[in-house]
């Protein structure tokens, strides 16, 4: 938990304060929690401008330049001649190894993990006693609420811009664009340019006459177990010169068709109000060019929602782009991916566009399919990131240290400068390897799927001490790794980890308009949740969101950041002070239980 602490804060993302008091370490605790506390983007207020430019910071005479996979800051061309960098925390290869090798070690102590699952299954009856006892208690104080759980501010923490519609929606805006304009050239290949008519001809499609069904795009039986069935689908009616058309943001016409939708979406929020997204949009790291590109595709089609906070994901397909010959090395991959970011925060007057897309983004997500393993393993023997020109990649352990310790000198440069800090939510536990889970545990602030949670009792037990929030998504899971029945969310809500519910990607998995509400409605229909149960639900995503603290005191009162009873801000959320007096109470005393066994071994 201390080491956690220590990656956590200087990479300026949230750990709990509760935890910190807890926690003996013999390096001290940090002294000024605020220092380390990460700066979220502020609300964009009526009436005014979310691209302008005019209140950007000044250009600065730093230098960046990468070294052994991560970027490093220098003040001026002299410093960077004589490699002597800006003292920021700049994370240390071996050191970071040691830490998570003790991490993997703890899995493997008999004695630790039969004492963290006798824990955890002494929390899960403890729960289940507490609900026998307390239930209806519970829900009398919800109906004296003047909120409902429909009322109550909910997020989608986990889903894919590329497939946040439903396929309703895409469908209708397919039949739309090519009524409107079916002679609009669309298309560029090999020299020849084609027409939305020349595409759908080619393909023999009547848009007309097209369905939800000949759409081909939800996922079923046949993408089980099958991610590369699962990625065809993002294919409207299994064509990719359609994904590139309406679903790309690079491409012949500018993204305008995948901008619309996305708007559309947005609008869509606004008028229910009650529900919030952080949809996910693609850089490659196939050249550094990719960072402008989206950028002037936001600026320019204006694509905004205060009901939307962007993220960034990488997918980990390295071995993929050396394939074709598009980089040389796993450092030039992480080159076009980080060094834009630095760029455009040391001289914002010259990265302007790019500067004002930042402002909008929350986080780093890391995605790809777990189960495919890379034959690497994660070591000090692994080579240096300008040394990898391997054409098979590195492990998932070895992406996502080098994507934390980027991002974690990237937000002490923007920290310095004032600018809004990121924070890295990767996808981990959906498949693969357990140890995904434990590089995770050192590095990001909550994670997406956490599945493979239930089969290592330690980790999830640390997750738990730790309150690391867990994006879960059955639905998601029920097409690709894990039957819903099987599904260990409820173990880990009863249990006391912080999870709350996600679409992931709502073309693909749901059927109605509201997605996020019918992920609430399925989940509570198999696993007989009550409307605290929901309501809770929704208050662990508000809280493990990137939202802006003023949007979150709005959504759940002045005391939201309160890990105990919040008071008379309650009518905010609609849960019980009952449930959250038993959440804190446990919590704390598990950690007084750790830390009086810490004592007694110190002895």
């Amino acid at each position: 938990m201390t080491i956690r602490e220590k990656y956590i804060r200087l990479s300026f993302q949230r750990f709990s304060s509760t935890v910190s008091e807890f926690l003996q370490s013999k390096e001290g605790k940090f002294s000024n929690e605020a220092e380390f506390q990460p700066n979220f983007i502020p609300p964009v207020k009526e009436g005014e401008d979310p691209f302008r430019t005019d209140n950007l910071q000044e250009n600065l005479d730093y230098q960046a330049k990468m070294k052994d996979g991560v970027v490093y800051i220098y003040a001026d061309k002299t410093a960077a001649e004589k490699d002597e960098p800006k003292d920021f925390h700049y994370p240390d290869f071996e050191t970071y190894l040691k830490d998570y090798r003790f991490v993997v070690a703890l899995i493997a102590q008999g004695a630790i993990n039969t004492y963290t699952a006798q824990r955890l299954k002494y929390h899960t009856s403890k729960f289940q006693m507490h609900m026998m006892l307390n239930e209806l208690s519970e829900m009398k104080e919800v109906k004296e609420s003047a909120r409902d759980f429909y009322n109550c501010r909910k997020v989608d923490t986990h889903i894919h811009a590329a497939a946040c519609m439903s396929a309703q929606h895409l469908l209708s805006y397919i039949k739309h664009s090519y009524k409107v304009e079916p002679d609009r050239i669309v298309n560029s290949s090999q020299g020849t340019t084609k027409t939305l008519k020349d595409i759908f001809d080619k393909l023999k499609l009547t848009p007309n006459y097209l369905t939800v069904d000949s759409l081909d795009v939800h996922a079923g039986h046949e993408t089980f177990q099958r991610f590369d069935t699962f990625n065809s689908k993002y294919n409207p009616m299994g064509a990719s010169v359609l994904r590139d058309i309406y679903l790309k943001t690079d491409n012949y016409i500018g993204g305008e068709y995948f901008a619309t939708v996305l708007k559309e979406v947005g609008s869509d929020l606004e008028k229910s109000v009650y529900v919030y997204t952080e949809p996910r949009l693609s850089i490659y790291g196939a050249t550094a060019e990719e960072w402008k590109k989206l950028a002037g595709w936001f600026i320019t089609h204006k694509v905004f929602s205060p009901f939307m906070k962007w993220m960034i994901q990488v997918p980990r397909i390295y071995d993929i782009l050396k394939a074709k010959n598009q980089v040389p090395d796993f450092g030039k991959y992480l080159e076009n991916i980080f060094l834009p970011l630095f760029e455009a925060t040391i001289k914002p007057q010259e990265n302007k566009e790019l500067s004002v897309f930042l402002r909008h983004v929350t986080g780093f997500d890391s995605v790809d399919d777990e189960s495919k393993h890379s034959g690497q393993v994660f070591s000090d023997k692994s080579p240096k990131p300008q040394d990898w020109n391997s054409e098979f990649g590195p492990s998932y352990s070895y992406y996502i240290y080098f994507m934390y310790a980027n991002i974690a000198v990237l937000n002490n440069l923007r920290k310095e400068r004032g600018m809004n800090t990121f924070l890295f939510r990767p996808h981990c536990g959906e498949a693969g390897a357990i140890v995904h889970l434990a590089a995770a545990f050192l590095t990001a602030d909550n994670i997406s799927h956490g599945l493979n949670l239930s089969k290592c009792p330690v980790l999830q037990y640390l997750y738990f001490l730790c309150k690391i929030p867990i994006a879960m998504s059955p639905l998601s899971n029920n097409s690709l790794f894990l039957e819903y029945p099987k599904n260990p969310f409820m173990q880990f809500f009863e249990r006391g980890l912080v999870v709350s519910l996600s679409t992931d990607d709502p073309l693909l998995f749901h059927f109605t308009k509201e997605p996020l509400m019918e992920e609430y409605a399925i989940a509570a229909q198999v696993f007989s949740l009550n409307v605290c149960d929901m309501c809770e639900i929704a208050r662990n995503a508000v809280l493990q969101s990137g939202l802006s603290h003023e949007d979150k005191v709005h959504f759940l009162g002045e005391k939201y950041y309160a890990e105990g009873p919040i008071g008379n801000d309650i009518s905010k959320t609609n849960l019980s002070q009952i449930r959250m007096a038993y959440r804190y109470e446990t919590w704390c005393y598990e950690l007084n239980l750790i830390y009086q066994a810490i004592k007694v071994g110190s002895k």
